[in-house]
């Protein structure tokens, strides 16, 4: 008998670290032994619709689950590694569950966490909690991609999602930085920078 199984164990990962413009989103999921759910893995392995079927599936077998957004003022402020760890702290601290072990993705670890934690690199291909806590993660952000689409026209934000396609980076030079781009991020920074002569 495995006794990690009955632990309440939290998956916590991200989803949107590298793109140029919107929030980067964290989510921490503690699934329920008792109600396993097939076909979980690293979001970025799934497709869109293999997700969008995932996630409401996650959301009510989970023993909980929370999801927390950092704002581009506070990616700009703390920088990306640092928003995504502060992340991470409030989306376990979110937890209406508190976990004995928080099961991280990546290989840093936030200072100040509610429980203990362990980092796993590539963890959301690895551990199915972190692998749900990705595809939360990743389809809140792409519903608020799709929704700063339809507020900042022009700059294709419901299909690349803020990453720096070339769609996106004909779209910046033609249209200017937007209030959701991350200004401390080349080619951003430059853009917003006055040319000197």
């Amino acid at each position: 008998m495995n006794a990690r199984r009955f632990r309440r164990v939290a998956g916590v990962d991200e989803a949107g670290r590298g793109p140029l413009a919107g929030p980067v989103v964290v989510a921490a999921v503690i699934l329920d032994p008792r109600r396993p759910i097939d076909g979980l893995a690293d979001s970025k392995a799934l497709s869109e619709a293999q997700r969008d079927e995932l996630a409401p599936l996650i959301r009510a077998h989970a023993l909980a689950w929370s999801v927390v957004a950092v704002d581009i003022d506070e990616i700009d402020r703390l920088n990306i590694l640092g928003a995504t760890l502060a992340g991470m702290e409030r989306a376990l601290r979110a937890l209406q569950t508190i976990p004995v072990l928080a099961l991280i993705d990546g290989n840093r670890l936030p200072r100040d966490l509610p429980c203990r934690a362990r980092a796993i690199v590539d963890g959301d291909a690895i551990e199915p909690a972190i692998g749900a806590a990705s595809i939360l993660a990743k389809t809140e952000r792409d519903r608020i991609m799709r929704a700063f689409d339809d507020v900042h026209p022009g700059y294709g934000f419901a299909r690349h999602k803020g990453y720096s396609t070339p769609e996106h980076l004909v779209a910046l030079e033609r249209l200017g930085p937007c209030a959701i781009h991350r200004r401390g991020f080349e080619p951003v920074r430059r853009l917003l920078q006055p040319e000197l002569f």
